[in-house]
């Protein structure tokens, strides 16, 4: 089965208490010097994202289903899907009048102001970002054009770009140069916002054009249930049930 075309965790549905996501393996022990400290040697495809959504909100009929759903797709830990990262609170996005960030705004009306008809309208992310020069496969660094921002890029932020081989995978970076200011064409519209070069934290899994999107609203990752991991259907009194789902990077 390909890394694309892949159905998306809809991790809202669902509803966890808690989320973990971090990058395991990136190096591998080398021996000790005279000290008899040890010694880690990096390895040059970096380590692989894994995580987790903990004690997620299972009770309505269709919540069933959906786990349901979601454990026969896979816990054979063979197939895959796209799990995104909840980074809403921390991301360089706008905030509301309460200080809340906004990743995405919805209710976006036609250009006649109508809704469709159940009252719902577009919805739109409100930063995103575009690779401001070519990378290679495995490149640590990259040079990223971000416009919509409500700050500086700063100590770190998830994101992810959609390969054309490896579908979406999910990056963060370490180090940030200064900002430099940035005008692009998108689309036919004329973006200005701010350029930095980034140091990732994970090389990228696929050489990048220049001109690539990268998303900052929910980034997402191709991932699979660990080996040894199942997701079981259980339920408790009134069909209340809080299961824990794990991830990680799907190769």
């Amino acid at each position: 089965m390909g890394y694309i075309n892949l159905p998306t965790l809809d991790i809202d549905f669902l509803r966890p208490s808690k989320m973990s996501f971090d990058t395991k393996g990136g190096g591998l022990e080398g021996g000790r010097n005279g000290l008899g400290e040890s010694i880690t040697i990096e390895t040059s495809g970096g380590g692989v994202l894994i995580g987790s959504y903990e004690e997620c909100f299972v009770q309505a009929r269709e919540s069933h289903e959906y786990i349901n759903w979601v454990a026969a797709r896979m816990n054979s830990s063979v197939r895959f899907m796209n799990v995104p990262i909840k980074s809403d609170w921390m991301g360089p996005f706008p905030v509301d009048t309460r200080s809340i960030p906004r990743p995405i705004i919805d209710g976006i009306p036609h250009s006649d102001t109508s809704l469709f008809s159940d009252g719902a309208g577009y919805s739109q992310f409100t930063v995103f970002g575009t690779m401001g020069a070519a990378a290679a496969l495995n490149a640590g660094q990259i040079t990223l054009n971000i416009y919509g921002a409500e700050r500086n890029l700063r100590w770190s932020d998830w994101f992810s770009i959609y390969h054309p081989i490896k579908g979406w995978r999910a990056y963060r970076y370490w180090e940030t140069t200064d900002p430099v200011p940035v005008t692009e064409t998108v689309e036919g519209v004329v973006y200005t916002g701010s350029q930095y070069v980034l140091s990732l934290d994970r090389p990228l899994r696929e050489s990048v054009p220049a001109g690539t999107r990268i998303e900052f609203a929910r980034p997402r990752c191709v991932m699979k249930f660990p080996s040894g991991f199942t997701l079981p259907w259980d339920a408790q009194g009134f069909w209340q049930s809080t299961p824990t789902i794990q991830f990680v990077e799907g190769f």
